[in-house]
């Protein structure tokens, strides 16, 4: 299934928080992502009719199975995207900036060539960081 890119944003973001500091609530969103109060509520509200998170009575949210699935798959594109475009020899800044950008718009198949082949670069030691 496709989602609009800043929901897999939100996503991802509630899986890091949560990783980070245990239990999400809306304002940690607001306060990670420098958005308006409003513009999270109405996201939560979004994500929660359709089935991405539930939030409990004290604000707590929780992402579901298939709101977990698409912010895991994110998470995993940003990080290796970074690790690669790092051992690439791009500063570790720009990387993560555009991993976030690359992210949301590469292909599944070319994502999993990406991975397969760090993953034969580590195994391989045969990875070397390009000083160009």
């Amino acid at each position: 299934m496709k989602i609009q890119e800043s929901a897999e944003n939100y996503l991802e973001t509630i899986l890091m928080l949560k990783n980070r500091i245990g239990q999400v609530r809306s304002i940690d969103i607001v306060n990670e992502l420098n958005f308006s109060k409003p513009s999270v509520s109405n996201a939560m509200k979004q994500f929660r009719e359709n089935g991405y998170v539930t939030i409990d009575k004290k604000g707590f949210i929780t992402l579901t199975e298939s709101g977990l699935e698409i912010a895991e798959r994110i998470y995993e594109r940003h990080s290796l995207l970074t690790e690669w475009l790092v051992a690439l020899g791009v500063s570790k800044e720009t990387a993560l900036e555009d991993a976030c950008r690359i992210e949301h718009h590469i292909s599944q198949e070319s994502f999993e060539k990406i991975k397969v082949h760090c993953e034969k670069c580590i195994l391989s030691n045969n990875c070397k960081k390009n000083d160009n």
